[in-house]
């Protein structure tokens, strides 16, 4: 068994995961942002 290798890849693994996860609520903060203007932007019409 190569230790090295098999630290290596969970290492690896977690960072993509991590980064994964990341983006997901990075997307999900721009999407709450841009529904929140829409709806100050609606507001200010009336």
């Amino acid at each position: 068994m190569n230790y090295y290798n098999e630290i290596k890849e969970k290492l690896i693994k977690s960072e993509i995961y991590d980064r994964a996860k990341d983006y997901s609520k990075d997307r999900h903060k721009v999407s709450v942002y841009f529904d929140t203007g829409k709806l100050l932007s609606e507001a200010g019409k009336e």
